[in-house]
């Protein structure tokens, strides 16, 4: 999910509705980072896609295999960082929306997280 930098970095943190990542800046434009969160069924992996001033957040899950996309930490992108692609078949997936464009997954998505990137320029995992 993407969202502008717009939005005030306050947004409910402090009722445990949204969660500091990190700083955009902290991930390279066309980059990922992974993170893992506490979840009501306990830690998940998640990662995190830069594109310019946007964020997208995906589950850590091949939806062909369930294997990790990153095949060594945060190396979740294509060579030309055009992609999100799995290293475990090189299945691409469109930064923008999860969308399997190539590998044997085509036409599946990641399962998305949802973000926003706050005014100061963190990105917030909003919570439900």
């Amino acid at each position: 999910m993407t969202t502008s930098a717009s939005q005030d970095d306050s947004l409910d943190a402090a009722q445990g509705t949204a969660q500091i990542l990190c700083r955009l800046d902290e991930i390279e434009d066309g980059e990922g980072r992974g993170f893992t969160i506490e979840t009501a069924d306990g830690p998940c992996d998640i990662f995190v896609v830069r594109d310019g001033n946007a964020a997208y957040g995906y589950v850590n899950s091949c939806p062909h295999t369930g294997t990790p996309l990153d095949w060594t930490p945060d190396k979740f992108m294509s060579e030309d960082g055009g992609y999100i692609m799995c290293a475990t078949h090189s299945a691409l997936f469109q930064i923008e929306d999860g969308d399997c464009i190539a590998g044997p997954c085509a036409g599946d998505r990641l399962t998305g997280i949802p973000l926003t990137v706050g005014k100061n320029g963190r990105v917030i995992l909003c919570g439900d």
